[in-house]
């Protein structure tokens, strides 16, 4: 394999470790993987990992050593960053040179398309950090400046993000996963079943969209039986709400685990529910990092989402505004997981540390307005799905121009009078996260530079 000379310093390359990510190790390789790492392995790590743990333990007594590989660029995005870095900065080294994303070049027949990073370590903090950027994955680098790189190759302070219980933002509300049935489908009801069902007076009652991700990015005609109020009446008038909840009791009779069992006891409502009792946000788990936009959602009260997405209180639809952004989605791909290519949205790494910092009502109600246009433009596509509306390739101009007007609401509040790069967009993300985290134990590694601090705030006034 090889790729084009970039200028990055000289290097003697010794393996080629296979790209296999946290899911996809074989039982030898993941015990490759402990006897490498030691008690440093947590399980998120590639195992091409495994050969930045030998160099530690090679360099270990070299303080003028240097290592460097070319990896996928997973080692530098979501959970596996602090799991990979942590170790490497405790040791003392730090990031000398980086290539963020490019497409690896390969002459082997039947090539792998695969997005790669080259990330080279010292100790010699004195030398300057070298980056560069491509404006994409198939373009020529070109290096820009930059004083110091962080573990997700940003010239910007050196955190790791982590899981965090609460936001770290004042300014946003606590996103849970949607409600969790647990009950063998027995309080599902398929589109087909619907239309008899909705013509039973009693039945209908209880009956409730019920939206997952799949159905909130693909559409979908899906419905719940949502009984928390069902009376005993209804109850005894109604022999298909008696046979449906005598079948999830037997279900979770019948399983495994002990707090299935004693569910039974309930077996008319969900196992978990945190369905909200106000207009809300919903959120996709998954979603392709081919999207512009993370595809969210907002809905009324008597829409069910289901476990397999998440949900916020938004009655004013500024929650909506502020993670229908450019800027959110760019924090969503540089720290947050992935399944597969997909991005792997979470509350605890993504939502809770999306460092929103201060924000004037007047900002507020400018990101709640550019949002509430951005709902107005996919009404004006009836039928069409957030699919449809959200392909890289075809998004409606009307569409297309409101998230813009969205863009500049949220850019605005961090600062950016013009549409930042994605590169000023990280730097900034991670300013401010320092700043929010000041002072917080295990949010930040080593100082945040004058240098650094100054930059956030100079270019609040560009």
């Amino acid at each position: 394999m090889r790729h084009r000379s970039c200028g990055s310093p000289p290097a003697r390359s010794f393996g080629n470790p296979p790209f296999i990510g946290q899911y996809s190790k074989s039982a030898q390789q993941t015990e490759d993987m402990k006897r490498a790492w030691g008690p440093d392995y947590d399980g998120y790590l590639d195992y091409v990992t495994a050969w930045h743990a030998k160099a530690l333990s090679f360099l270990k007594s070299a303080p003028g050593g240097r290592f460097g590989f070319v990896t996928t660029n997973s080692i530098t995005q979501g959970q596996p960053v602090p799991a990979l870095f942590k170790p490497i900065l405790r040791d003392g080294w730090r990031v000398r040179f980086a290539h963020r994303t490019f497409a690896w070049t390969s002459e082997a027949t039947g090539k792998a398309a695969v997005h790669c990073v080259i990330v080279g370590f010292d100790r010699n903090a004195s030398d300057k950090a070298r980056l560069w950027e491509y404006e994409s994955p198939k373009a020529d680098p070109v290096e820009v400046d930059s004083r110091t790189i962080n573990p997700y190759l940003v010239d910007a302070p050196t955190v790791l993000i982590e899981k965090r219980s609460q936001p770290l933002s004042p300014h946003l509300l606590p996103v849970t996963k949607g409600s969790q049935p647990t009950d063998g489908g027995h309080l599902i009801v398929e589109g087909d079943e619907a239309p008899a069902l909705k013509s039973d007076p009693i039945v209908a009652q209880y009956l409730r969209p019920f939206v997952g991700a799949r159905e909130l990015i693909n559409g979908g005609n899906r419905w719940c039986l949502w009984l928390e109020t069902v009376s005993a009446q209804d109850l005894r008038d109604s022999g298909f709400l008696r046979e449906r909840i005598e079948n999830v009791r037997r279900f979770r009779l019948e399983s495994t685990k002990a707090a299935t069992r004693a569910l039974s006891s309930t077996p008319a409502v969900f196992a978990e529910r945190r369905q909200p009792s106000v207009p809300y946000l919903c959120i996709p788990s998954v979603v392709s990092e081919q999207r512009p936009y993370l595809t969210c959602g907002r809905f009324e009260p008597d829409v069910v989402t289901s476990n397999l997405a998440f949900t916020a209180p938004d009655v004013d639809g500024f929650l909506f505004g502020v993670i229908s952004s450019a800027m959110f989605m760019t924090w969503q791909k540089t720290v947050g997981g992935r399944l597969k290519s997909d991005l792997r949205f979470s509350n605890t790494i993504v939502w809770n540390n999306f460092p929103l910092t201060e924000i004037t009502e007047l900002q507020r109600s400018r990101v709640i307005e550019a949002g509430q246009n951005v709902l107005r433009a996919r009404e004006e596509h009836p039928g069409y799905t957030l699919a449809d509306l959200y392909h890289p390739l075809a998004m409606p101009q009307d569409l297309v121009t409101a998230h813009k007007a969205l863009d500049r609401a949220v850019d605005s509040v961090f600062g950016f009078r013009k549409a930042p790069t994605l590169l000023e967009r990280q730097e900034r993300l991670f300013d401010r996260y320092a700043q929010l985290t000041a002072g917080l134990s295990g949010s930040s590694l080593g100082s945040v530079s004058d240098a650094h601090s100054a930059g956030a705030d100079a270019g609040t006034q560009a």
